[in-house]
């Protein structure tokens, strides 16, 4: 992990270190486009071919049957069934406060207007594979999605030798989904937004994935023919700001927590402690040694880097620049900062709030968005499976309230027609 000093560095310098590692974006989305087009056009056929160039899978049958669940549900040990269940319970909890209200007003006499939420109607939820099996992310977004009421919730997952993993299976049954497909990647985010004739399309795609699946998703929320998305949603990566007194044990083990998702995820530290920077670098050596995913981890970090700042205060307006995913905040009095945090996914609060409480138990959604695209999106919440529409219903005396300011304004832009549509109405209603 490499370590700087922000008193060493240029504006621009500075500018360059804050910056995701560069990746070959033209030739991911050239690739992946070729997948999508392919899979519009031919639709299930080319979807298995790329499964099975991409993940080995070569089973006739994409679908997973009842009997897959009861099977993935007995074989289960109970110790993961009940870690599953206590989660879910703390997620409902958070997430079922988040259905929004419907409220009516009148904004002038006679007039009535109304805003009503609506569940969308078909939601597909990508379940990531490749390296780790995740059934966390079922309940982030399952959850969410029947809290809605979404009436068809349809999700996939790419395969392992042909099977989903049970917990995966546990966590989708105890959801209620009954719908999964044994199909990741970008072939996955086209046969889902496009549809075909064995499979039907959905409206919108929720859930994280690599860059090839981000891009997939991408270019079909473009594609007039595609569907939408729920936010840019890319490798993972975590900010920890902490101060001289904070643990670098604790330290340690939150960006090994995060290193360890992928390659090309990115974990940060900005501290104004150049003693805690320094013992936080051995403990990630010393704790490295015993990772199991100790050789990905180790990639990741050839991404990340220290940061030594002057003060607290500039770590949280740095951080604010760079927009993390997932920010821990463990330095002395950190609730008293809460109000200076303007763009973070998800903040997590003192030395004993690790990020992966999030990940799997708090009851917050672990669903975010990456890449600095927390200045301008939220995680993954009810509300991201809903729409809203407005009502209005207007009386003749209502519609006399308006129908001054209504053709003033349509006469302004020039489009009569619009005050036509009130003149008429005013001429054969008085």
């Amino acid at each position: 992990m490499r370590v700087f000093n922000v008193s060493d560095l240029s504006e621009d310098g500075l500018n360059d270190i804050l910056k995701r590692p560069l990746i070959d974006s033209d030739k991911i989305f050239a690739d992946v486009k070729n997948i999508l087009d392919d899979v519009k056009v031919n639709g299930l056929k080319a979807a298995q071919k790329y499964a099975s160039r991409f993940d080995g899978f070569e089973k006739e049958s994409i679908k997973i049957s009842e009997q897959e669940f009861e099977i993935a549900e007995q074989r289960l040990a109970q110790k993961v069934k009940n870690a599953i269940l206590f989660s879910k319970e703390n997620i409902e909890k958070f997430h079922s406060i988040q259905v929004p209200n419907n409220y009516s007003i009148e904004t002038q006499a006679g007039v009535n207007c109304s805003r009503e939420f609506r569940a969308i109607e078909n939601v597909g939820l990508y379940i990531p594979g490749g390296t780790a099996i995740l059934p966390s992310t079922v309940l982030m977004l399952g959850i969410p999605a029947k809290l809605a009421g979404c009436k068809r919730i349809v999700a996939f997952s790419p395969s392992k030798n042909g099977e989903i993993s049970d917990a995966v299976l546990f966590a989708a049954k105890v959801c209620g989904i009954d719908e999964f497909y044994k199909l990741g990647g970008a072939q996955a985010v086209a046969l889902f937004g496009y549809g075909s004739k064995e499979v039907k399309k959905v409206d919108k795609i929720f859930g994280p994935g690599n860059q090839y699946v981000t891009a997939a998703k991408s270019l079909i929320s473009i594609d007039p023919e595609g569907c939408a998305i729920d936010m840019p949603a890319g490798p993972s990566e975590v900010l920890v700001i902490a101060d001289q007194n904070a643990n670098p044990d604790f330290i340690a083990s939150d960006l090994l927590s995060q290193a360890e998702h992928g390659i090309d995820s990115q974990v940060l530290l900005f501290s104004d402690s150049k003693s805690l920077i320094k013992s936080v670098s051995k403990k990630l050596i010393e704790q490295l040694e015993k990772l199991p995913r100790r050789e990905i981890a180790e990639k990741a970090l050839n991404n990340s880097f220290a940061l030594k700042v002057s003060s607290i205060d500039e770590a949280i307006d740095l951080s604010n620049k760079y927009a993390p995913e997932h920010l821990i905040l463990n330095f002395n009095d950190a609730e008293s900062a809460l109000k200076k945090i303007t763009n973070a996914g998800s903040v997590f609060v003192g030395s004993f709030t690790p990020e992966s409480a999030g990940d799997y138990s708090s009851g917050t959604n672990h669903s975010l968005p990456t890449n600095g695209y927390t200045k301008v999106f939220g995680g993954v919440s009810v509300e991201s499976f809903m729409k809203q529409i407005t009502f209005q219903q207007i009386s003749k005396e209502g519609l006399l309230n308006l129908a001054d300011s209504i053709i003033t304004l349509a006469e302004e832009e020039g489009l009569d027609g619009h005050a036509n549509a009130v003149r008429i109405r005013l001429e054969n209603g008085y």
